[in-house]
């Protein structure tokens, strides 16, 4: 095991020892891991801006790391226009190398970090909105007390990402992900549960059957963004699964908002039990169709590979894991 930590280390650190080797006048700086971090990011997000906010840095910042490092290679990395930006030839080839030299060095500092007990290190996270907000959000605090070393960037969105593309380390989801390139942890099952407001129902009626989602008295709250899967309600019925091309007046591509419009008298929505449940209790919306339910689906993670040799990815999946059973009971 040694041996094998020991070639990876002289592999992550090959970079480094080629840069303390240069002429004083050329050498380069301490930062400059961290402006092949920002010119990767940039190439990736394709503005300077995104790429700089990514890594929490404002525009100026990551705009002075780009230009610092092509002053040091003495090339232009990006061609500027007013409206766009994209990597020149040389630019596209150094972005290769760079990646490469990141990923090692990162695989280097894991290496490290199982020698030690104390995990270090930023772990980003992303997570739907409601789920993101009332079970991942309020466990963070706690990690990082526990471990003081590392540091959590979440963030929060109920459109579908690219865990590879936006260098995430940890993604939370509700649903049935098909990626079969990332590693899948089940958390739980999660119940879906149709509800309105009374208000609502009072004025348009209840749903006694799936078939009456389809009349044009019932307006559908519908969870939309581009390539979203949700265009259609899977029901659990006598005769099996019934698939309802529903429809309604508006839409959104956040389930706080559906879970508003609701609470508002406006429709009926399609929601995980738990997101809605101190609503179901104070009597603020109230289920329809309890008979043919929504099909359950998944609460769980998925990360990379990679990431299960890094000790802070695997400590913070499996701190949530642990917490948040009472939270979606």
């Amino acid at each position: 095991m040694v041996k094998t930590f020991n070639r990876s280390l002289k592999k992550g650190l090959f970079f480094v020892k080629l840069c303390a080797e240069f002429p004083s006048s050329n050498r380069v700086p301490m930062s400059y891991i961290e402006s092949l971090r920002v010119f990767v990011r940039v190439v990736e997000l394709g503005s300077i801006t995104s790429g700089g906010r990514d890594l929490r840095l404002t525009p100026a910042v990551a705009s002075k790391r780009i230009k610092e490092l092509e002053k040091h290679l003495g090339v232009r990395l990006f061609n500027r226009t007013t409206r766009s930006l994209s990597p020149t030839e040389v630019g596209k080839l150094f972005y290769d190398e760079a990646r490469a030299v990141l990923e090692t060095v990162d695989i280097a500092e894991t290496k490290v970090a199982n020698f030690s007990h104390a995990p270090r290190g930023t772990i980003r996270v992303t997570a739907p909105l409601g789920a993101g907000r009332r079970i991942i959000a309020p466990l963070v605090p706690k990690f990082v007390e526990a471990f003081p070393d590392t540091r959590v960037q979440m963030r929060l969105s109920d459109r579908k990402v690219d865990i590879l593309t936006d260098g995430l380390d940890v993604a939370f989801f509700i649903g049935t992900p098909r990626d079969s390139n990332l590693k899948l942890r089940k958390i739980r099952d999660c119940d879906r549960i149709l509800c309105a407001a009374p208000k609502y129902l009072a004025q348009n009626g209840a749903p006694k059957t799936p078939d009456d989602l389809l009349l044009d008295q019932f307006n559908c709250l519908l969870l939309r963004y581009p390539r979203s899967p949700e265009y259609f309600w899977q029901l659990q019925t006598p005769t099996g699964v019934r698939k309802l091309e529903v429809a309604g007046k508006f839409d959104a591509d956040d389930g706080d908002v559906l879970t508003d419009w609701a609470l508002d008298g406006h429709g009926i929505v399609n929601k995980p039990r738990f997101d809605v449940a101190e609503h179901l209790r104070d009597g603020t919306l109230v289920e329809v169709l309890p008979d043919t339910p929504p099909v359950p689906t998944i609460f769980g993670c998925l990360y990379p590979h990679k990431k299960l040799q890094d000790p802070k990815v695997r400590l913070f999946v499996d701190f949530v894991v642990q917490q948040c059973g009472a939270r979606l009971d």
